[in-house]
């Protein structure tokens, strides 16, 4: 059972089962895991339950400063009715927040009257919606970074929003909201150039502004469309008991009676793509209005993606930026993907993170249980614990948001703890550092240096060598006369980590070598290998329906070629029941003694990772 087991999980036959380490647990299984995980949340779901005093405690009734009971706040009204017809005014200024009394019909941008509360038909075109498209003249000081503002105010037909204008007018029956029409865009300013001639393509205005206020600049932009949703809902809100984030746009009067209709201005669907700078040319924009009624559940979808957004600018201005192009990105594919085609990249979107997690998982669980390593590559995982600090560096020393550079220095600590899978890791007190720091060893270990799996091991870095060390050089060459830099330290960097995007691939093919040498590929950890390779054929289907550039679409599939090696030799080196394994035992006579040093010989090595059943 326990060679059973060591099958399933990727390894090679190994002889570890109760008889030799009773005490050694088996791994968890997937379910295990999340039940563990669902129990641990219910038990803090009931210790938090128990802090707070539970569910059966009796509320005590508000009082005020004397005692007296305060009477519970009756279910309230909308202002204003079903069908009732209602008026639209904008007005477009510099401030932030508009007085009633100080509006102006010179600020006027757009006045629609008649519009009919609630109604889904209305309008000319039938649907409810109207639409204005008018021009903005921007002054000298919305030109030179400052903001714009729309200032809406939703009143009885008929009525005007100030006292001051000629009509009639109801204090009470006036709803207003804002907004600021720019939006303002981090711009960074490379100061980069040419290490050998000096030159740099960077604007030399730019970079007189770096010099003086930094490498980050924000400017404002510029989107033609905005629409204003009227929110059709007579939902008998009580105050102080509307869910949270619905809470932040009711407002009820001061007895709590009545509340304002939600007048929601939507800019959802406004793509960065579509925005463009202001600056000091840019004298006259247009805007594009359209006032369109909304249901209350559309409203709350609207909302949880308005938190979302709040929530990734508590993780930093660039999560944010990040944040909005992955919107984005979402939202063009709703627009612009066929809705079947679109139901089919989110199932094969979750597939592919259930693989991603499944693939680290056998990983980790392979080489933590591993004992000897016959056949393996170990110069294949130093090489990419190397791979992981370039580009770690990388993005350290780029403008990267922080989530990120989290997640790649947690890929280094785990590709450095394998090291101490692969090698016998110690410390030495008696050489050292400079003298006072403690020198850190490391040695091969007796399974990897015992065996032929060392010397098939440097062969292949030996080959490899050969052929990538020309081509890092070239590149180098190429980098150091073509592309700009920071410096010395960043054209090292940018130019390994280039090389490494590009032939980064062929690292894999040192297990490639050592399989066929070793007529064997019993030693891999097939399960994981198996879940990369799903998600690299998931990659590769996106690639023909995501936009992505040729040469980029066809470099999703190199991970292909080396894993349709794999299945090769996986195909090629089947299973011989009459082969010895390192162990001394074959599959027809599993209960032969096991020998008292494992064989390091190839034909000592099962063929693939499956055992004949017993």
């Amino acid at each position: 059972m326990a060679e059973t087991a060591a099958v399933a999980n990727g390894g090679a036959v190994e002889n570890t089962g109760a008889a030799e380490n009773p005490q050694q647990a088996a791994p968890q299984s997937t379910w295990n895991v999340v039940t563990s995980v669902l129990f641990r949340m219910l038990m803090m779901w009931m210790f938090m339950s128990w802090l707070r005093g539970g569910g059966n405690k009796t509320e005590t009734p508000a009082t005020d400063s004397t005692g007296t009971p305060v009477p519970v706040a009756a279910p309230s009204a909308n202002l204003f009715g079903q069908g009732e017809m209602l008026s639209l005014w904008m007005f477009v200024n510099e401030k932030e927040r508009m007085q009633r009394d100080k509006l102006s019909l010179n600020e006027l941008f757009w006045h629609v009257d008649e519009i009919t509360y609630g109604s889904f038909t209305d309008g000319p075109f039938g649907d409810g919606t109207y639409t204005y498209n008018g021009t903005i003249d921007l002054s000298n000081n919305v030109q030179n970074n400052k903001s714009l503002y729309i200032h809406t105010y939703l009143t009885l037909a008929g009525h005007v929003p100030n006292y001051k204008f000629d009509g009639t007018y109801s204090a009470q029956h006036v709803v207003y909201v804002n907004k600021q029409l720019n939006k303002y865009k981090k711009r960074t300013i490379k100061r980069t150039q040419n290490l050998l001639t000096g030159k740099t393509e960077t604007d030399p205005e730019l970079l007189k502004h770096a010099e003086k206020q930094g490498n980050i600049e924000l400017l404002s932009h510029w989107h033609p469309n905005l629409t204003i949703n009227l929110v059709d809902d007579h939902t008998p809100w009580t105050k102080g008991k509307i869910p949270s984030p619905l809470d932040k746009m009711i407002h009820f009067d001061a007895a709590g009676m009545t509340y304002e209709p939600i007048v929601y201005l939507n800019d959802y669907w406004n793509l960065l793509r579509d925005f463009t700078p202001i600056n000091d040319t840019v004298k006259q924009v247009s805007l594009y209005v359209t006032v369109q009624p909304m249901s209350l559940f559309k409203l709350q979808m609207y909302i949880s993606q308005n938190m979302r957004s709040q929530w990734s600018s508590m993780l930093g201005d660039d999560y944010m930026q990040d944040s909005e192009q992955d919107q984005d990105a979402l939202k063009e594919a709703i627009l612009e993907t066929n809705p079947y085609m679109l139901g089919l990249t989110v199932v094969v979107s979750i597939v592919h993170s259930v693989f991603e997690f499944l693939a680290f998982k056998n990983d980790i669980q392979f080489w933590k249980s591993r004992k000897s390593l016959v056949g393996l590559s170990v110069r294949s995982v130093l090489v990419s614990v190397v791979q992981s600090v370039i580009v770690f560096l990388y993005v350290m020393d780029n403008d990267t948001n922080f989530v990120i550079k989290v997640s790649i220095f947690i890929g280094c600590l785990i590709d450095g703890w394998k090291i101490t899978k692969v090698m016998s890791v110690g410390i030495s007190m008696e050489s050292k550092w400079l003298g006072f720091i403690p020198r850190i060893t490391l040695h091969d270990k007796s399974t990897y240096v015992e065996s032929e799996t060392k010397k098939y091991d440097q062969l292949a870095f030996k080959y490899l060598g050969m052929i990538l060390f020309p081509f890092l050089i070239a590149y180098a060459v190429y980098s150091l006369i073509y592309d700009e830099h920071k410096g010395v330290y960043s054209y090292i960097l940018s130019m390994l980590y280039g090389f490494l995007l590009t032939f980064g691939f062929i690292m894999m093919t040192p297990q490639l070598f050592i399989n066929y040498k070793m007529k064997s590929v019993a030693h891999l950890p097939w399960r994981m290998l198996t879940y990369k390779a799903l998600n690299t054929f998931i990659d590769d289907i996106f690639a023909f329906v995501i936009k992505m550039p040729t040469l980029y679409r066809i470099g999703c599939f190199r991970d292909d070629v080396v894993f349709f090696i794999y299945l090769y030799q996986r195909y090629t080196y089947r299973i011989d029941p009459k082969r010895v394994n390192e162990f001394g035992t074959s599959g027809e006579n599993p209960d032969a003694p096991a020998i008292s040093e494992p064989s390091t010989t190839p034909e000592a090595l099962p063929s693939t990772g499956d055992k004949k059943n017993d």
